[in-house]
């Protein structure tokens, strides 16, 4: 197993909502162990399976979640 922990800029969050959409969206993708959005700094750490999610897979569930990846 390959786990890996990422930060990934996002914007376009500012609330409670905003946190739980996002990090929804990134625990639905198996192989994403956990997903903690920080409203702060406008990032979400990310632990994955790399063997099983790559970093477009996270994208995507974040620009479908409404929010944008920098």
């Amino acid at each position: 197993m390959a786990e890996k922990t990422m930060d990934i800029s996002v914007a376009g969050m500012s609330c409670g909502h905003c946190k739980m959409a996002v990090e929804n969206a990134l625990k639905t993708l198996d192989g994403v162990t956990s997903a903690e959005v920080d409203l702060a700094a406008n990032k979400v750490a990310v632990n994955f399976d790399e063997a099983k999610t790559s970093f477009d897979q996270l994208k995507s569930a974040i620009e479908e979640a409404g929010y944008e990846v920098q």
